[in-house]
């Protein structure tokens, strides 16, 4: 797909990676975030050239963000990776089919799009950068006729009484409709169902949340049945779903614009 880059006058611009090298600079972003930064490894990480990768890269669409005033080369600081269904086809599985369940969302008759390995360069959280990259992504959305967005989001570090009320919070008041609901699967996969609806502190869990979560959950986003402990990456992942039909007409076109959502 061919996008018209968008450029903001602080010198951000998203697009969709398009040379070895932008790859190689979102590899290398990734790398930075998910293993120096936050303690994740496994067969995917190329420590010799500091690079995070796997085999669904080659079957994705990247989306990225530049900042243009930083060097060549050293410019790429925020990623999305975009994986349709031609592309999990050809890559026999979505990625988080390790983790999830996704025989009710595959069989259901919509356009799906997986979204992962989503990062920002520590230097660009809490800006303008993730609202740029949800601007371009609704673009992409709307050019694709998607329908459903999905993937994995993720709490750092593998304790799950650690984040008890979180979890719970998200299962008592976020899970997804049955003809929806993805399930986790394998031997670290877990209940999140861990403190009982009336013994959650809600204004606090919601506080505690993952900023990426919080903002799906206030697009509509649902979450999936239980949660998968991933040691490898050092994370308890949740599967999110956003039907788009669920995103309102209003935070659309904030998205479109690129601006973030205030209150």
């Amino acid at each position: 797909m061919q996008m018209t880059p968008t450029k903001t006058p602080t010198a951000l611009q998203v697009d969709l990676a398009k040379t070895e090298d932008d790859l190689r600079q979102i590899q290398r972003l990734r790398y930075d975030v998910f293993v120096a930064e936050l303690g994740g490894t496994g067969p995917h990480v190329d420590h010799a050239d500091r690079l995070e990768r796997d085999r669904f890269d080659d079957h994705a669409e990247h989306l990225m963000l530049r900042d243009l005033a930083r060097p060549p080369g050293q410019d790429v600081v925020g990623v999305y990776r975009l994986l349709t269904q031609s592309g999990a086809e050809a890559a026999g599985q979505f990625y988080c089919e390790d983790e999830y369940n996704l025989s009710v969302l595959k069989s259901g008759g919509k356009r799906l799009l997986e979204l992962g390995r989503s990062c920002l360069h520590c230097d660009y959280r809490g800006g303008p950068g993730l609202m740029l990259l949800w601007g371009a992504l609704s673009d992409y959305v709307s050019a694709h006729q998607i329908e459903i967005l999905f993937g994995v989001a993720s709490f750092h570090g593998t304790d799950m009484n650690s984040k008890a009320e979180q979890l719970s919070l998200l299962h008592h008041h976020y899970r997804a409709p049955q003809h929806l609901r993805a399930q986790a699967i394998g031997p670290t996969a877990s209940k999140m169902d861990l403190i009982p609806p009336d013994a959650i502190d809600r204004v606090r869990a919601m506080r505690d949340m993952p900023a990426l979560i919080k903002a799906y959950l206030r697009l509509g986003g649902m979450v999936g049945e239980g949660a998968f402990v991933d040691h490898a990456f050092n994370t308890i992942d949740v599967c999110l779903i956003l039907p788009i039909h669920a995103v309102s007409a209003r935070q659309r076109e904030r998205l479109a614009r690129g601006k973030p959502r205030r209150g």
